[in-house]
């Protein structure tokens, strides 16, 4: 079958470290299945991945792609969930289970033609729902739905600022927000950006590290070490940052004066479950709301997409068909 691997490692080129072309049919183990591909959308993780993040060249070569959406052996259209957790494990939420991994970590990812993947981490896909855009589901706007809903701790009608619009999750976080209620406001270095993020229905946008009108009661954190101190300085007394991810450093000064005095709260945020994954696509299917493609692309172009991606030349997702 035609898959898109990791065949090497290396942090300066990761589009080096491609290769398309022929690879082995999946073998599911017992309670797996598999999947054929009709959809994937790529992730930042996919970059990493290349660049050796995560990953030991012993587990090579890697199909990459954490998301997918497809049909079953049964043809019936299905979303993948990517956490693949011990099924053993004594935990509730299977992202909390330390022998968790994404697909494309230990386990061949999405980028191909079939994947094989637990039967528990498949979810029914809506037929309003495309594949297109149910395959951008799993990774980015789970992560936001989680992030929003789930670790927030905000009600609707809260301000919440989310820094670096443009990227999946930050996207993902500002249609979630606007369709729940929230007031979200959105930050980028980049004017086209700004405009683009009132455009998904951000209510107001700001410069990279600009004052802000008033102190919010939350800020989406997924940029790390470039935007922490103005995430810091721009929450109210009580307010809370919620992190995900760290893509432009993860050592910036902590400011612990500022987070104890005003009794600020960091929480840590990763993924989401397959029952929250459920919901979320029932919630795009409830109030119509999809996610945002950048560009859509055959599998065979999947180096076009990652070199926009690594060029940082999107607004939305990258999605790959099969």
């Amino acid at each position: 079958m035609f898959a898109v691997t990791a065949a090497r490692l290396n942090a300066d080129d990761p589009l080096a470290a491609l290769e398309l072309g022929e690879h082995a049919e999946p073998v599911p183990p017992a309670d797996w299945t598999t999947v054929t591909v009709k959809a994937a959308s790529l992730n930042h993780h996919d970059v990493w991945t290349l660049r050796g993040v995560g990953i030991s060249a012993d587990r090579l070569p890697m199909i990459l792609g954490c998301d997918a959406a497809g049909l079953d052996e049964d043809g019936h259209e299905v979303v993948v969930h990517g956490v693949v957790s011990d099924p053993g494990a004594a935990v509730l939420d299977e992202t909390l289970d330390p022998a968790r991994s994404l697909l494309s970590e230990r386990y061949d990812g999405t980028f191909a033609e079939r994947v094989a993947v637990p039967r528990r981490n498949l979810i029914p896909k809506p037929a309003g729902l495309s594949f297109e855009d149910a395959a951008c589901l799993p990774t980015a706007y789970l992560t936001a739905y989680r992030m929003l809903f789930d670790k927030s701790g905000l009600e609707p009608g809260s301000t919440i600022l989310v820094q670096g619009a443009g990227g999946g999750v930050a996207t993902a976080l500002i249609l979630l927000g606007r369709a729940a209620g929230y007031r979200m406001w959105a930050t980028s270095r980049s004017e086209e950006k700004r405009e683009r993020a009132l455009a998904l229905g951000a209510d107001q946008v700001f410069p990279t590290g600009a004052r802000l009108p008033e102190r919010v009661d939350a800020v989406m954190e997924t940029v790390g070490q470039a935007t922490w101190s103005h995430s810091v300085k721009s929450l109210r007394p009580g307010g809370r940052i919620v992190i995900s991810g760290a893509t432009s450093g993860a050592m910036p000064p902590a400011d612990l004066t500022r987070i104890f005095f005003l009794q600020l709260s960091v929480v840590g945020s990763t993924m989401g479950t397959r029952d929250q994954l459920a919901r979320l696509v029932r919630f795009c299917e409830q109030t119509g709301l999809r996610p945002l493609i950048d560009r859509t692309l055959p599998l065979a172009q999947a180096r076009d997409g990652i070199a926009a991606m690594i060029g940082g030349e999107l607004f939305g997702k990258v999605v790959f068909t099969v």
